[in-house]
C-alpha cells in the first residue's frame, strides 16, 4: 500500500496515509502522528471537520499548536517542569514562557516523526521510541497510536505505551474541530455539553491549583447543551462524572446550524477543552480557510494536567511490566 510523501523533517520523509470507510475519511501524517484531515457525511455531502493545512510546510511552520497531533510523553502541563518519582526529582525541558512544560517539552511526541507499523484501508498504527532522558523523562518508552475508522461514522483512537523504568505517560489528541466545515464560521456558535459536574481551576500560568471545583454558577457549566459563546477564554480540564476506566460519553458538540453532531467517548477521567481563542495563523488552512480566533476547538481526553504534582488527581505513572492504554472515539452523525 503506497503512502504520499508530503515533506521531510530532520532528514526523514514525512508520510501521509489516507483511510476510508463508508461515511468517513481521514488522512494521518507521520509527523506528530497527526490527524491532518477528517471528512464526514453531512447534509450537503462530505464536510471537513478538522482545522489543518493542505501543505505540510505550513503545518511545520505552526507546529507549536500541535495540529491533530499526539502530544507526549505527558500531554498538557507540568508545573515548572518538575516532579518527584520514587524519591528522585526530575526536571523536564521548559517550553512555555521558560516557566512550565506543555505537551512534553520542546521536542515532545507531537513534533516528532513517527513510524508506520501497520496499515489497512481503514486503520493505521504508528510507533515512536523515546529514549531514557528524552526531554528529561526517565525510562526507555515505546509508544503506539492506532487510528481506526468504523462503519458508524466513528474515528477511534487507541494509544499504548510501555517503559523499562518508572516514568510518566499521558497521551491524547490535539485535533482542532470545527463542525461548520471550512466556511470560515468559527466555533463560538457551536453548542457543547460535558458529562462533568466539576473542573480543575488554574492559575495565571494555566497550572491547576489542585482544587476540583463545581461548575455550578460558573461560566464553565456545560452540563446541558448550550452555545459556547465568545465572552471568555477556556483552556481547562473537565472532570468527567462516574469515571470507571470504561468507555463512556464525555462530551457532545453540535454545529452552528445544528446539522452535524459529534460525541467524544473516552475511558479517561477528564477532557481538556481548549476553545482556540488565541489562534491567529497567517497561512491558509484547507480550502483556503482563515485560521483566526476560535476557528477550531480541542476536546482532549486525558488524565488531569500536572497530575503527578497533585495527590488528589488520577495517576499518570507507568512502571515496568505495566502497559498504558487509552481509547477514545469521536462519533459523528447528521442531526
Amino acid at each position: 500500500m503506497s503512502n504520499n510523501v508530503i515533506g521531510s523533517f530532520e532528514g526523514e520523509d514525512v508520510l501521509e496515509v489516507h483511510l476510508k470507510k463508508a461515511g468517513i475519511e481521514a488522512s494521518i501524517g507521520t509527523f506528530g502522528a497527526s490527524i491532518r484531515d477528517l471528512q464526514v457525511d453531512a447534509p450537503e455531502g462530505k464536510r471537513r471537520v478538522i482545522v489543518g493545512f493542505p501543505k505540510f510546510e505550513d503545518q511545520l511552520a505552526n507546529k507549536s499548536w500541535h495540529w491533530g497531533a499526539v502530544p507526549g510523553r505527558v500531554a498538557n502541563r507540568i508545573a515548572h517542569g518538575k516532579f518527584t518519582l520514587d524519591d528522585k526529582q526530575h526536571q523536564i525541558v521548559l517550553n512555555e514562557n521558560n516557566t512550565h512544560v506543555c505537551h512534553g517539552g520542546t521536542s515532545g511526541f507531537g513534533v516528532r516523526n513517527w513510524t508506520i507499523l501497520e496499515q489497512s484501508s481503514d486503520s493505521v498504527t504508528l510507533g515512536l521510541e523515546s529514549k531514557d532522558g528524552d526531554q528529561g523523562f526517565p525510562g526507555n518508552l515505546s509508544a503506539k497510536v492506532t487510528y481506526t475508522l468504523t462503519n458508524d461514522h466513528t474515528l477511534a483512537i487507541d494509544w499504548s505505551a510501555t517503559s523499562d523504568a518508572p516514568t510518566l505517560v499521558n497521551l491524547t489528541t490535539h485535533a482542532f474541530f470545527n463542525l461548520n466545515g471550512t466556511s470560515g464560521e468559527n466555533t463560538s456558535t457551536h453548542k457543547l455539553l460535558f458529562e462533568a459536574d466539576h473542573y480543575t481551576p488554574v492559575d495565571d500560568g494555566l497550572i491547576p491549583t489542585g482544587e476540583i471545583a463545581s461548575v455550578e454558577n460558573t461560566p464553565f457549566d456545560f452540563r446541558t447543551l448550550r452555545t459556547i459563546g465568545d465572552t471568555f477564554h477556556v483552556d481547562h480540564n473537565y472532570v468527567l462524572r462516574n469515571h470507571t476506566g470504561q468507555l463512556r460519553r464525555g462530551a457532545e458538540l453540535v454545529s452552528s446550524k445544528g446539522d452535524l453532531m459529534m460525541e467524544a467517548w473516552t475511558d479517561q477521567p477528564g477532557i481538556q477543552f481548549f476553545d482556540g481563542k488565541p489562534l491567529a495563523i497567517s497561512q491558509p488552512g484547507h480550502d483556503g480557510m482563515r485560521i483566526d480566533s476560535r476557528a477550531g476547538l480541542c476536546l482532549e481526553p486525558q488524565v488531569h494536567p500536572d497530575a503527578i504534582n497533585h495527590d488528589n488527581f488520577p495517576n499518570t505513572v507507568l512502571r515496568p511490566g505495566e502497559e498504558y492504554k487509552h481509547r477514545s472515539e469521536f462519533r459523528f452523525r447528521k442531526a
